[in-house]
């Protein structure tokens, strides 16, 4: 008996055992959808949002509008077909966009994107609404259906950025606008270009390097259409050079007698009515409040113990106690005023507060601090100085030192970490930026600046905006950053508009025969039975040979030599040969030889190539 109720029992329990119903096993929270930067604040919901060919964008105010717009141009440009902008009620499958001012939580940037059987993108402001256009854009460049959830997402830091040095060595426009777009991509939202405007007040400055006036405002109304504000900079009164070297009446003339090209002097009159007069000028095609006038490295290379006539000037206008570094801040200080007067507020770097001063730089200035100095940045800070990151550790520069992002990112490096000096809080930090630089301008062509550009502001993007470490691994965060892709509408400069092999080069009045065989980065050697072809000659700036003029002649092939790579530039049925590094064109002269000219200044040759 006891056996049987024994064997009953066990039965029994086994029998409740297996139909009993089982406990819920614990289930991971679904992951977040891929973004760059990542989002932080998640909320999944069931089901999942579609996109198809019935998609519509719903938009009733001015503000949605315009961002509808630019998103419907990106959906097409991304391969998604052509979506209508409506007004009205929304329907499944619908993107609406909408702009709340009273979503104060969100500040001026944040959005909220909801998705499910439509998908909404909520703000309190157009350019919130805007970067909730550009996550869409990431997870549509992933699939056309989308997890159903929510997410409040907003940045940490008001500044995220990029500095472009096109001040010597002249960037083509495609590539600026490429970058444009890449920021607003990826939610960076100012670029800073320190350039030269062809003067129409002082044309004896217009040495090569420069934009024209409707190329900047092209820029500028990209900029302000993807929400990337674009700051000008001119630097003073260092670095003068491409500005005054035919104005030896505004060099700074050391103790010797010896004129100094690349330094303005400070204590001439004339001096900051000049530099006044350019950011005048430059008002007429920049939209940004802000102006950057450099202040860096005005004694690169020398002492203002060479220059007795600066420590005059200071002791004259601010006493016997004054220091050189006094009449230095007195420039910035006077600049700072002038661009205040115009509604613009100043920005400068740095390497030029060493605290020799008595003078104190004007209340306002942003500090963009990129070298280790004595002044450091919780000094700045505690002066009430707004301080930018601009670590010389986020630099790109060509043929030289590049950034390395893999380190910063497995450092969890974020914008308190300053040269020198990591502050605790981000209090008073405005944000980062990625800054590049043409120290050997022929050391590196465009298209491989951005090969290493791409990552490295992807990372400055999630940096500046949420966390710095989102993925366990850098190669997860770069798999992230592979997940999205480029931005809509970027051109792929690295297209050769010709196929490689041997053609005849026809223009009138001259002919010859080369081959062309594309490079790794997209450029075209133009191979001759003499060599191939090559800019030399001339003065060098930056050691790339700037001078208009300059031959174009077959030399020894190299194919290390990036003064011998070409881009072929359709043109009215033909091609124009732009050379990879001075971006001048070919022209040919009188006598037929094949010379280098900017575009503007002469006509460049028409080439007919036929096989």
């Amino acid at each position: 008996m006891r056996r049987r109720w024994r064997s009953a029992g066990v039965l029994a329990a086994l029998t409740l055992l297996l139909t009993a119903p089982l406990p819920a096993l614990a289930q991971e929270e679904p992951a977040a959808p891929v973004t760059v930067p990542a989002l932080t604040d998640w909320t999944p919901a069931s089901g999942v949002y579609g996109y198809g060919r019935s998609t519509r964008l719903v938009a009733d105010g001015a503000s949605e509008r315009r961002v509808a717009g630019t998103l419907a141009d990106d959906l097409r440009d991304a391969g998604h077909g052509t979506v209508p902008v409506v007004r009205g009620a929304a329907r499944t499958g619908d993107i609406v966009i909408d702009v709340r001012p009273a979503r104060t939580s969100l500040g001026a940037e944040g959005y909220e994107l909801t998705a499910g059987k439509r998908l909404s993108v909520t703000a309190a402001t157009e350019t919130g609404a805007f970067y909730g256009t550009r996550t869409l854009l990431q997870l549509l460049a992933q699939g056309d259906r989308i997890p159903a959830g929510r997410t409040l997402d907003v940045p940490r830091y008001k500044e995220r950025g990029v500095g472009v040095c096109a001040c010597y060595i002249h960037v083509s426009l495609p590539w600026l606008e490429n970058l444009v777009r890449e920021m607003a991509y990826h939610k960076l939202n100012q670029l800073l270009l320190e350039l030269k405007v062809k003067s129409d007040a002082h044309p004896e400055a217009n040495t090569w390097g420069y934009y024209t006036k409707d190329e900047i405002r092209g820029l500028v109304a990209l900029g302000k259409r993807y929400h990337v504000e674009i700051i000008p900079e001119i630097n003073s009164p260092g670095h003068m050079d491409p500005w005054i070297e035919n104005r030896p009446d505004l060099q700074l003339t050391d103790s010797d007698g010896n004129k100094q090209p690349s330094r303005l002097d400070i204590t001439r009159p004339q001096a900051l009515a000049y530099y006044t007069s350019l950011v005048d000028e430059y008002a007429q095609v920049f939209t940004s409040t802000s102006w950057h006038m450099g202040a860096d490295e005005y004694m690169l290379g020398s002492d203002f113990a060479k220059y007795p006539q600066i420590l005059k000037y200071a002791q004259d206008r601010y006493g016997p106690g004054a220091t050189p570094q006094d009449a230095f801040i007195d420039f910035v200080n006077r600049v700072h005023a002038h661009a205040a007067d115009k509604g613009r507020k100043l920005r400068i770097w740095n390497d030029g507060l060493t605290g020799a001063n008595t003078v104190p730089v004007a209340a306002g200035t942003t500090v963009e601090h990129w070298l280790n100095v004595a002044t450091k940045p919780s000094q700045l800070r505690s002066q009430g100085y707004p301080l930018m990151n601009a670590a010389y550790a986020l630099y790109l520069v060509r043929g030289g030192f590049h950034s390395d992002t893999q380190g910063l990112y497995e450092q969890s490096w974020d914008p308190r970490s300053f040269e020198g000096e990591k502050l605790a809080t981000a209090e008073g930090i405005t944000g980062a930026k990625i800054s590049l630089w043409p120290d050997n301008g022929r050391g590196e062509t465009e298209n491989e600046v951005a090969v290493a550009l791409w990552p490295a502001l992807r990372h400055l993007a999630q940096a500046t905006w949420g966390d710095p470490h989102p993925d366990a691994t850098y190669t997860g965060f770069t798999a992230r950053g592979a997940a999205v892709g480029h931005a809509p509408g970027r051109r792929d400069l690295t297209r050769v508009r010709v196929a490689d092999g041997s053609y005849t080069f026809r223009t009138q009045g001259r002919s010859f025969d080369a081959e062309v065989a594309r490079t790794a980065d997209g450029y075209a050697p133009v191979r001759t039975a003499d060599g191939c072809l090559e800019i030399r000659g001339g003065k060098l700036t930056l050691n790339v040979p700037l001078q208009p003029g300059v031959a174009a002649s077959p030399q020894s092939c190299d194919t290390g030599n990036t003064l011998q790579r070409w881009q072929l530039e359709p043109a009215d049925g033909g091609y124009r040969l732009v050379n990879a590094i001075t971006r001048m064109t070919v022209s040919l002269t009188d006598d037929g030889r094949l010379v280098q000219y900017p575009p503007d200044q002469r006509t460049p040759a028409l080439w007919q190539l036929t096989r």
